[in-house]
């Protein structure tokens, strides 16, 4: 067991046999992340404790999930009544499309909830038709979605930001341009594409961290490396450290996605053996001080 406390600041939860998620009880689909036939399952918040039960898991956050989009509070009043009865999670991020012209009444219903924190709405976009998530390229630069996407700094809220390297520079100048938002970049910039992609995604990395309001989670690297060892992460963690800072970096699981790769026990020592050499100090920020201060916590 890790000696450090540890914040999980990105996981998932999910009752298929109660709640309706398109992506799960609607069949696999071709992904970002291969054939996840294999966690089309209820897991719920014992099943995550009990993966989690040989780390020193204090606090988690929930991200959305791809549940019913005519009901996205849904997912954020079941997680509270969860968070309420447990404990776990101690964070919500929820759904909400910025193009929407009621964004602002759903950030309210949100809001009703205490463990309420922020916003995802995941904004990849790949020529590949099975790794976009997205309609069209450059949504973050309509004015629409802009005119929802201000209203999150009006309520404290942060923002989730899942994409990929090339769309970074476009979100380095959404950053520049709502500087009192809180971006948090998911899944270490979700880079799916194989390691000829490395230099491409270090130097978009580089920019995005320009942002003095990005932070960075450093997570998801099974979805583009399903057969990941410690030494082939590596290059990514050290890069992101090295890029963000140990200031804006924060450890997380991505679980039960990252089942789909390894074991919680594997991702989190794979962490600690990265950083062993750390001060206690870092160390602390990057497993628990950070994602307990970017999500108020």
């Amino acid at each position: 067991m890790n000696d450090i406390p540890l914040i999980d600041p990105h996981h998932h939860l999910w009752d298929i046999t109660n709640n309706y998620y398109p992506w799960l009880n609607d069949g696999a689909k071709p992904s970002a992340f291969g054939d996840y036939s294999a966690i089309i399952h209820d897991y719920l918040i014992e099943d995550f404790l009990e993966d989690a039960k040989n780390q020193n898991l204090v606090k988690s956050v929930h991200l959305d999930v791809g549940y019913d989009p005519k009901d996205p509070v849904g997912e954020t009043r079941w997680l509270q009544d969860i968070a309420d009865r447990c404990g776990f999670p101690h964070g919500i991020v929820g759904y909400a499309d910025f193009r929407k012209a009621d964004v602002a009444d759903l950030l309210d219903e949100h809001m009703q909830f205490k463990n309420f924190r922020g916003i995802r709405q995941s904004m990849n976009f790949h020529t590949d038709p099975a790794k976009t998530y997205l309609d069209r390229a450059e949504v973050s630069r309509a004015p629409e979605w802009r005119r929802g996407f201000k209203e999150l700094v009006k309520r404290n809220l942060s923002y989730d930001l899942q994409l990929y390297y090339w769309q970074m520079e476009e979100f380095f100048e959404l950053a520049r341009d709502f500087p009192d938002t809180q971006i948090i970049l998911n899944h270490t910039g979700m880079q799916v594409d194989g390691p000829s992609h490395f230099d491409g995604w270090r130097k978009s990395m580089q920019k995005l961290a320009e942002a003095p309001n990005v932070a960075c989670k450093i997570s998801g690297l099974g979805m583009g490396d399903f057969t990941w060892t410690t030494e082939s992460i590596r290059p990514y963690v050290e890069s992101a450290i090295e890029i963000f800072g140990v200031d804006r970096c924060m450890f997380a699981s991505n679980f039960p996605v990252d089942k789909l790769f390894s074991s919680y026990d594997a991702i989190f020592n794979a962490f600690n053996e990265i950083t062993a050499s750390y001060t206690l100090e870092d160390r602390m920020k990057l497993f628990h001080d950070n994602a307990e201060k970017f999500y108020r916590i």
